[in-house]
């Protein structure tokens, strides 16, 4: 886990060095200071030497002096080591998400996903501050400050040092049941986060149903067990301050009854009583500050190994050392396929798959619920591989295409596709980055959307909200054809995408696509048979197989299945006339 987030460190490792160096530079200083306030008091104050005191004076004011600039460095090094420690690790968690297939991200929810860019992220960021910060400075304080000690009085200091074994012994507990707990809270933060994302993205069905109390149920239960969870560990957690307290002003006390008889007896001065203290209290607070490390580390290292098991996921779908770099045409066999997510020939929701479409040709798809259609389209573009079988485009395996060759020549739109913030012209550019504006208006003409965009305030330039909702259904239906239509694709995919536009509409667009793009292979998924009937082949899927391939006439002439899903269709027109 630490060698793969150290490699995000990258162009910060100078200032990963610098933290430390002036740690260790303001630790000395510090240790200087009861050393020379000791001779201060022992050769200046008791003795009455003014000009001791005034230069004994002047070289304390120094050393506090440099503490003050090492410590200030020390901060800002590692404030900046460790901010872009965090920007490097979300950009590598955030660039090997992109990389991820579709059954990589199934592994992972999208919950989950944000919160590792986020909450653990931040987590790991305090913890990589503290370790090149307060963990050099705490060690190095207790070693030089012990030594020092010694210097001073070796019996006081072993008095110290028999507290330490209880101190670690308190410091082991807490980590030990602290941290199984800290790893837990995290998974519930996933489903909390889930919650949150579920509501907002349905917040319209919510309120439709005036299911408001029952959500905000729902999301008191989770945010309950996180309180429960971070309010058990944090209990556990606080139980090392009073220890750590109880051993400091434990030892302080013993050392001051314990020294105050050398005192007296005169094997002690009071200056060396000074330092001494003052040594005592850097060790103990050393080894505190060592404490809180340690849990802070507990609680990190739950984030670490969230953060690198995304980091270390191995994605499943790569490009061979010589992939293809061009799609001849947009022709598509499967060839004895079959394809499970789960990847366990015992679990196929796609089971002996043959069949040939030739390039241009229109394809419809029809099939009830689960019937698999869209995890049949989904193996062309490769969103997934086949688990048995080969699909081949263009006459070739499409393992042996670059990803991003083979993708760009599908074009695929979802029935519930997305658009992003930013305006209708952002939007279209997606499917070309350098579209001219005519270009877009042809696209959109194809895909019936002109007409509502050049009724909108800003028309091209209107801003569509997050996830298009401030358009309708059919109107973002319409936009994501468009979008699509702009990559000029080989190969059309329109998995139930018009199921939002009315009849008419629907007509239109596949009108145009006869007449505007012979030369693409366009397969409609649909549940209205108007909208395949002109097609010149259907096929239709049943339980993961192909259960017949034929023209319109010829499927109502011998399927039974397609037969009565025509006149329910039918009778179903006749009933709304």
């Amino acid at each position: 886990m630490v060698r793969t987030l150290a490699k995000s460190i990258r162009e910060y490792k100078l200032p990963s060095l610098l933290a430390p160096l002036f740690v260790t530079l303001e630790v000395v200083m510090e240790v200087l200071l009861p050393f020379l306030m000791a001779t201060l008091i022992d050769d200046g104050v008791n003795k009455n030497d003014m000009e001791y005191i005034l230069k004994t004076g002047l070289i304390l004011a120094g050393v506090a002096f440099a503490a003050l600039v090492f410590g200030a460095l020390s901060g800002k090094f590692a404030a900046k080591a460790s901010a872009g420690f965090a920007k490097n690790l979300r950009h590598d968690l955030f660039y090997k998400i992109q990389d991820y297939s579709f059954s990589n991200i199934d592994k992972f929810s999208s919950s989950s996903l944000i919160t590792r860019l986020t909450t653990d992220i931040t987590n790991i960021q305090n913890a990589y501050q503290m370790i090149i910060r307060v963990a050099v400075r705490a060690p190095f304080m207790m070693i030089f400050a012990m030594i020092m000690s010694f210097n001073v009085n070796v019996e006081l200091s072993f008095i110290f040092v028999a507290f330490i074994p209880f101190i670690a012994l308190a410091l082991g507990l807490v980590i030990k049941f602290a941290h199984p707990i800290f790893s837990r809270v995290f998974k519930t933060y996933d489903k909390l986060n889930n919650i949150v994302q579920e509501n907002l993205h349905g917040i319209r069905v919510v309120k439709s149903f005036v299911r408001e109390d029952h959500e905000v149920e729902k999301f008191g239960k989770i945010s309950g067990l996180v309180y429960k969870d971070f309010s058990k560990a944090e209990k556990i957690v606080a139980f090392n301050m009073p220890v750590m307290q109880l051993s400091i002003y434990g030892c302080i006390l013993v050392i001051a009854w314990i020294a105050s008889h050398q005192i007296v007896g005169g094997s002690m001065t009071t200056g060396e009583l000074v330092s001494m203290m003052t040594y005592v209290f850097q060790i103990l607070m050393s080894l505190m500050f060592l404490s809180m490390i340690m849990v802070m580390v507990a609680l990190s290292k739950a984030s670490g190994d969230r953060v690198a098991e995304v980091l270390t996921e191995e994605i499943d779908l790569r490009d061979n050392d010589k992939a293809l770099k061009s799609v001849k045409d947009g022709s598509i066999v499967f060839d004895n396929v079959s394809f499970s997510y789960a990847k366990d020939m015992n679990k196929l929701c796609l089971s002996g798959i043959d069949l040939k479409i030739n390039s241009g040709e229109t394809v419809g798809v029809i099939g009830g619920t689960g019937s698999s259609k869209s995890s049949l389209v989904q193996l062309i573009p490769r969103l997934y591989d086949t688990t048995q079988g080969t699909v081949y485009v263009g006459g070739e395996d499409v393992r042996d295409y670059d990803l991003e060759v083979i993708r760009d020549s599908v074009a695929m739109v979802l029935q519930k596709n997305v658009l992003f913030s930013g305006t209708i012209k952002e939007n279209l550019r997606w499917g070309k980055a350098d579209a001219t504006d005519e270009e877009i208006k042809r696209v959109c003409r194809l895909a019936q959307a002109d007409d509502f965009i050049e009724r909108m305030p800003d028309k091209y330039d209107t801003y569509s909200e997050q996830g298009g909702t401030n358009v309708s259904g059919g109107q973002r239906q319409r936009l994501c054809i468009a979008r699509a239509l702009l990559k000029k694709p080989k190969i059309l995919i329109l998995d139930d995408s018009t199921s939002a536009v009315d009849t008419k509409t629907d007509k239109l667009i596949r009108k145009a696509f006869l007449e505007e793009i012979p030369d693409t292979t366009k397969i409609i998924i649909a549940q209205r048979i108007s909208s395949v009937q002109d097609a010149d082949k259907i096929i239709i899927m049943d339980k993961g197989r192909i259960n017949a391939v034929g023209t319109h006439e010829e499927l109502l002439e011998s399927n039974r299945i397609y037969q009565e899903v025509y006149y329910s269709q039918q009778k179903g027109s006749e009933n709304d006339d």
